[in-house]
């Protein structure tokens, strides 16, 4: 029971989740004004014409029919079809979802290079002022929003020293150094941000385990600190780390909707923005649905970590497997 608590109990409500999500965002979605009909034939165009690519659409059906049609749809792994450029939505939603993908585990990955050694080193130093310094400037980053740290970026990296590539994308397979070069600038922008928050995260959880039992009798028989902190701190501070590292990933992934505008990215994030602006319906609720179905996932994967790492959930795991056995 307790296996099926923690594992196949928050699956089932991950999936009740995700049809109440289906429906709150197609609500919203068809609550928004303009008229796709107007996009594709121009503001100019006949009443009789758009009216018939509205019934062509789709969009003269009842809205409980097209939300049934949509979400089986959905279900059967069909996307659908560009209103406007009449394209598979699901191969375009795949490419880009790669390109985010990278952006935003490129991101992660330097987010935790940095945020693991200056958070430590601000815990066990947080009474002198080299501590008070290495908290204060992740306190003065995180207040800085991602495109505003793109846009500082750019200025310094290419305008100025001409370094670095303002925009674009290249992909890695036609040429892995021009890729590089292209996304090393998204990916510090989108990963100064939040390898501060992170910083505050794990600052406070290496707070929590220098103060521990453990720590205080690993010292009393002789350990030294650094040690000591790397045999029983990260052990310890992982359940934390890891709750924060989901919730940053998916902070991540929304950002990078920003970050992919700036630097003019063909990500996920602009072929959103690039939906919206021309009301294709169908493609905004299908990204949506996806992001939304990612960061559900993460949360989940989050949970289950959680689970593995936790002794005493592990201890409770193994005497239900043991009793049942």
């Amino acid at each position: 029971m307790t296996v099926l608590k923690r594992v196949l109990i928050p699956l089932g409500e991950l999936l009740v989740w995700l049809i109440v999500a289906s429906f709150v965002v197609f609500a919203l979605l068809s609550l928004l004004p303009g008229d796709v009909a107007q996009v594709i034939l121009g503001a100019n165009a006949d009443p009789k014409a758009a009216a018939t690519v509205r019934s062509r659409l789709g969009l003269d059906l009842p809205w409980p029919q097209r939300y049934w049609d949509w979400i089986s749809s959905l279900v059967r792994g069909d996307l659908g079809t560009s209103m406007v450029s009449a394209e598979p939505i699901g191969p375009q939603i795949a490419s880009r979802l790669a390109v985010t993908g990278w952006l935003v585990g490129l991101s992660l990955v330097l987010a935790l290079l940095v945020c693991l050694p200056v958070g430590a080193y601000a815990a066990v130093h947080r009474r002198k002022s080299r501590g008070f310094v290495a908290s204060a400037l992740s306190q003065v980053l995180m207040s800085i929003p991602a495109f505003l740290a793109g846009i500082l970026l750019i200025l310094l990296f290419s305008v100025t020293l001409g370094w670095l590539p303002a925009g674009g994308y290249v992909p890695l397979h036609e040429d892995a150094g021009a890729w590089a070069a292209h996304l090393i600038l998204p990916v510090l922008s989108l990963s100064i941000v939040q390898a501060a928050v992170m910083t505050r995260y794990v600052r406070s959880a290496f707070i929590d385990v220098l103060t521990d039992d453990h720590m205080q009798t690993a010292r009393a028989v002789g350990w030294r600190l650094w040690p000591a902190l790397h045999r029983h701190g990260l052990r310890n501070a992982s359940i934390s780390l890891a709750t924060v590292l989901g919730l940053q990933a998916s902070a991540m992934l929304v950002g990078a909707i920003v970050v992919e505008e700036v630097f003019v990215i063909p990500g996920l994030g602009s072929y959103l923005l690039d939906a919206v602006s021309t009301r294709d319906l169908l493609v905004v609720s299908d990204v949506v649905m996806v992001i939304v179905a990612i960061v559900m996932a993460i949360s989940y994967l989050t949970d289950l970590i959680v689970v593995v790492l936790d002794p005493r959930l592990r201890t409770t795991i193994r005497a239900a497997q043991e009793e049942h056995s």
